[in-house]
């Protein structure tokens, strides 16, 4: 048995999920415009470079602090069936049924939330979900302070490491999939990289490295319906 690891955002989905939610909390009232506004801010900069993921994470868990985790549950369910469940690559689904017909172990490793990655295992069938988790008090209350490793860049490679030694599995014997130059440290470390739709610096290096580049289509494209049902 081998590992594949699958990057959430613009990878398994074509589109960014946290933009989208900062849109989705907007018009449903949850935020306001000046929140919506810095939000939007903190996240194209980190798109850019401009913001590591930890401060960007750390003012979203400040904005959480003291509000119910039952209520983020609820929205993200609601907020996963209205924008998100409907935008899965096609390639994205058809490279899970090939690594799940090898007898692979497939994981999901993202920067995403707990509650979003959860849905999106459930939807599709994977084994296990690395990501980032919130801390909760006895009450159900956010601490605003994040639980266990930051799964992004080094800690993504901390998560994936930590998954295939405990499932004895060799990181050579391990695919990871992504479209983010962020994910460097584990594409370095696994022995099947595969970069999808990649950023601008992720195809650079995979073009440098002889990575494989591949393209896994939009949600509705006619073109990608009668696709071959590999890509792995």
């Amino acid at each position: 048995m081998g590992i594949a690891f699958f990057d959430l955002d613009k990878t398994l989905l074509a589109v960014n999920s946290a933009s989208l939610w900062v849109r989705d909390e907007f018009a449903q009232g949850h935020i306001s415009r000046s929140q919506a506004l810095l939000a939007s801010v903190w996240l194209a900069r980190y798109h850019l470079g401009f913001a590591p993921m930890k401060n960007a994470l750390a003012r979203a868990l400040a904005t959480l602090q003291g509000t119910s985790e039952a209520r983020l549950r609820e929205r993200t369910a609601q907020f996963y069936e209205t924008q998100v469940r409907s935008q899965f690559r096609p390639g994205a689904l058809r490279t899970l049924d090939a690594h799940r017909a090898a007898g692979d172990r497939l994981v999901l490793l993202t920067s995403s939330s707990e509650y979003m990655s959860e849905l999106v295992a459930r939807e599709l069938g994977l084994a296990e979900v690395l990501c980032n988790r919130f801390e909760v008090d006895a009450r159900g209350v956010y601490t605003g302070r994040l639980r266990g490793e930051l799964c992004f860049g080094d800690g993504k490679r901390v998560h994936a490491e930590a998954c295939a030694s405990r499932l004895g599995v060799a990181l050579s014997d391990c695919a990871f999939y992504t479209d983010s130059y962020s994910d460097l440290p584990v594409m370095e470390v696994v022995g099947r990289p595969v970069a999808v739709h990649p950023d601008r610096r992720l195809r650079r290096e995979a073009s440098r490295r002889g990575w494989r580049v591949v393209d896994w289509g939009v949600p509705g494209r006619l073109s990608d319906a009668g696709a071959p049902r590999s890509g792995w």
